[in-house]
């Protein structure tokens, strides 16, 4: 009976630490619903927008620094090395003997007509009277200037390679979800012209994932920032009993 009455003060203090644990918790679960109602919700929903299913083809690529070009030249042009090219910082890219060309801002095949008339000139001024006329193929290599943007309460932060086919969906799997995340107040910004209307986008991140709605699961393009939301992150509390 001793033992019993000596023992209780301890168990009486280890319930009432769990009760507090437990009315703390229950607080700060309340407290995130307060705050995530007190999150604006931006955006408009454009039925127009393309999205997963109704995608659309990209208009063609435009080359800007760094990306890498792969030049055929037939027949092969002197002192010419099969390889791919790298646009420079400046726009340029280096063709050795036939000079630097500019083409930065030129679509693939304003690109191939730009270099063919470097790469012909420059064979003129080497021989008079040269023999065939040169032909120039350029392909894109590997594409190092089209970026989208996650930002906001994500795990990782930053841009992504745009490969034309992304979604929103895709984006923010990617990016990954923290506890303190509010993907159903985030939103798409479409950049535009100095002076032009702002495009920003609401994404409908319930209908997205839980009934299929592909309405405003929005194409990505390149230079797209997809904008997520939340809360203050957890107390370390909340983070060790794994509340959310």
């Amino acid at each position: 009976m001793t033992a019993r009455m000596r023992l209780s003060p301890s168990w009486r203090s280890i319930a009432m630490a769990a009760v507090l644990l437990i009315s703390v918790t229950g607080c700060h679960g309340l407290g995130k619903k307060h705050e995530a109602k007190s999150v604006p919700q931006y955006g408009i929903i454009d039925p127009h927008q393309p999205g997963e299913l109704r995608k659309i083809s990209e208009t063609p690529y435009v080359i800007e620094p760094p990306d890498e070009l792969e030049i055929l030249v037939q027949p092969p042009f002197p002192d010419w090395t099969p390889s791919n090219f790298t646009v420079k910082a400046d726009g340029y890219v280096d063709l050795g003997l036939a000079g630097d060309v500019y083409v930065s801002g030129l679509t693939l095949a304003e690109a191939e007509e730009r270099i063919s008339l470097q790469v012909n000139d420059a064979a003129r001024a080497q021989a008079p009277r040269p023999g065939q006329p040169y032909r120039v193929s350029v392909r894109l290599a590997t594409g190092q200037s089209k970026y989208y943007y996650v930002l906001g309460t994500v795990t990782t932060q930053g841009r992504v390679k745009s490969n034309a086919n992304d979604t929103v969906l895709d984006a923010i799997l990617q990016a990954g979800l923290k506890s303190n995340s509010l993907p159903e107040k985030a939103y798409l910004v479409r950049p535009h012209p100095l002076g032009g209307q702002d495009q920003v986008y609401k994404i409908d991140w319930f209908g997205i994932r839980d009934r299929g709605d592909t309405l405003t699961n929005y194409q990505i393009y390149p230079g797209d920032r997809i904008v997520v939301p939340g809360t203050k992150p957890p107390g370390l509390i909340s983070t060790l009993l794994g509340s959310n």
